[in-house]
């Protein structure tokens, strides 16, 4: 039997977002202005991460500023 490149990776998609989800790690972490689900569950969109919510997460890490930690920490 052949398997497809989707059929492989589906699977495989499924597993991760639904660990990242869980453990809301990632863009998982924020609430998606898209499609409007709170932190901590999956996009509405079938195995896709809505762009905002990336926009979302990456804005909140920039707010981190870990300088000044590592700074402290020498």
């Amino acid at each position: 039997m052949l398997h497809t490149a989707s059929t492989i990776t589906d699977p495989v998609l499924d597993g991760l977002y639904e660990t990242l989800r869980l453990y809301q790690h990632g863009a998982f972490s924020v609430a998606c202005p898209d499609c409007h689900v709170p932190a901590g569950e999956l996009c509405l969109a079938r195995r896709a991460v809505h762009r905002g919510r990336r926009q979302v997460y990456r804005a909140k890490l920039e707010k981190v500023h870990l300088v000044p930690l590592l700074a402290a920490a020498a």
